[in-house]
């Protein structure tokens, strides 16, 4: 009698056991099963009889198989080479004869080879005709970027534009390949809600086209990570290769460019908001960078403190601190202490969300401003000017479009130095640089060689051989002749589209 009250206690402890352990794995009854499927239950459960204890049918645990099967291909890898600058010696040193002579030590005219970092990302494609979306970080400094689908196909690709304020770049497939290409839509960030489940697809530890699940856990963060701070935050795994990679709702849509991550992957993850990336996206596919609007105010936010101490009505604003001499705030007459509530209509919570409305404006936008002075609720009108270049993001546009053609190519470049004419070198510009994985080393060309024509045409100095490859059209053939240790060769430069 004892022991079947035992066996009874013990099988009803299993079974509580194994209700919770089934309740912690997988996500909760509420996921929206009608937009991803669901696994179909097993054989019935049997009978309880005597003291045996109860078996539970197994949850129906709903599968995003579909969902990732209908997005996936979009999401590629990017893989980039940069060249680190600074001096062109190894640890960091100059060459102790000056350009273009050997260092100690090593084999005649093997210069050591210019530093290079390869990094890798992800994207994602959102137009047939190959525009993919990733970070800035992704590809800032790229000299050579290769992109990587999940059919194996492999493209080199341009830089359009990057907006390093927000962390966004837009690139283009290269070559006559590019057809057939899958792609995704971006969806509406504003319709998601704090809960929602979401998905991230990318290249984590360049572990390609990894998925993981997660919900949106917060909207609008602020990071600090930059004046227009308005990320989506999500516990979806997001690890060094993911950045660049979308974020997607359950439609398949995505809702976010994923950006940072915190304490190296420990379940928050950032990523751009996908209407904040829309808004960019003309610019810089256009202009290549993202020209703001500006009121030249600066401004704090407006607290319940100092909205009593101010006799306000409201405890949500953008009080003006400071207006800039000849800007169009001051034209419009703002004042300090004039508290900004709302922008043509909308409201302005804080000094960032102005800031951050304003950016996306074009220059020459008219608005008007609600504001209270002193208690009293008004309106101002004004046109929008363009934001100062703080930052010196135009500077920094585009790295390759500021480079020579043959840098982009991954060439130095210099004279040939009197002391190697005097040594029997001929006329003509000698490589004192080819950048690893670039496309001057997969035309087998080499430090040390001394090009003495190029398509056709005869090469004096480096001068020469840099205006003939920036004259050269896009994706054509440049001939070389080069010679190099006594030998002459011909070798066929291709210059990127």
């Amino acid at each position: 009698m004892k022991e079947t009250y035992v066996s009874r206690v013990l099988g009803l402890l299993l079974a509580g056991g194994v209700a919770l352990a089934g309740c912690d794995k997988g996500p909760p009854a509420s996921l929206p099963l009608g937009e991803i499927e669901a696994t179909p239950p097993a054989s019935e459960p049997a009978q309880v009889t005597g003291t045996a204890a109860p078996q539970l049918a197994p949850q129906q645990l709903p599968s995003v198989a579909s969902l990732t099967d209908s997005v996936r291909a979009a999401v590629v890898n990017v893989e980039v080479t940069s060249r680190v600058q600074g001096p062109l010696g190894p640890h960091g040193l100059e060459a102790p004869f000056g350009e273009g002579l050997p260092w100690p030590g090593r084999q005649p005219f093997q210069e050591p080879r210019e530093p290079v970092l390869r990094g890798a990302g992800s994207g994602v494609i959102i137009d047939p005709s190959g525009r993919v979306l990733t970070n800035n970080h992704v590809v800032e400094g790229a000299m050579d970027i290769h992109v990587n689908l999940l059919d194996g196909r492999q493209f080199d690709a341009e830089v359009l534009g990057t907006d390093p304020l927000t962390d966004v770049a837009v690139l283009q497939l290269q070559g006559k390949d590019v057809k057939n290409l899958p792609v995704v839509q971006l969806g509406d960030s504003e319709a998601m809600r704090v809960g929602d489940w979401v998905l991230a697809i990318g290249n984590p530890f360049g572990l390609s086209s990894s998925v993981s699940l997660g919900i949106l856990s917060a909207k609008a963060r602020d990071i600090q990570a930059g004046p227009y701070d308005d990320f989506l935050q999500t516990d979806a795994a997001i690890n060094p290769g993911n950045s660049g990679g979308p974020l997607f709702n359950m439609k398949g849509e995505v809702i976010g460019i994923n950006t940072a991550i915190v304490g190296g992957g420990t379940g928050i993850g950032f990523a751009v908001p996908s209407n904040l990336v829309k808004a960019l996206v003309p610019q810089l596919e256009k202009e290549g960078t993202v020209t703001r609007g500006w009121l030249g105010v600066g401004v704090q936010n407006l607290t319940a403190p100092l909205a009593e101490a101010m006799n306000l009505p409201v405890q949500e604003g953008a009080i003006v601190l400071s207006v800039d001499e000849g800007s169009p705030a001051a034209r419009a007459g703002l004042e300090l202490d004039d508290t900004i509530v709302a922008l043509d209509g909308k409201p302005i919570t804080s000094a960032s969300a102005l800031t951050r409305t304003v950016a996306l404006m074009r220059p020459g936008t008219e608005v008007t401003l609600t504001l209270y002075r002193r208690g009293d609720k008004q309106e101002r009108k004004l046109t929008l000017g363009t934001r100062p270049d703080i930052e010196g993001v135009s500077s920094r546009r585009s790295p390759r479009a500021q480079e020579e053609p043959h840098q982009r190519i991954g060439l130095g470049l210099s004279d040939v130095a009197p002391q190697l004419q005097a040594r029997g070198f001929p006329s003509g510009a000698l490589l004192t640089q080819v950048v690893p994985g670039s496309v001057a080393e997969r035309a087998g060309l080499m430090p040390g060689m001394v090009v003495m024509e190029a398509a056709a045409k005869p090469v004096r100095g480096a001068a020469d051989l840099a205006r003939i490859l920036r004259e050269a059209r896009p994706g054509s053939s440049v001939l070389l002749r080069i010679e190099f240790q006594g030998a002459r060769a011909l070798r066929a430069l291709k210059i990127p589209e």
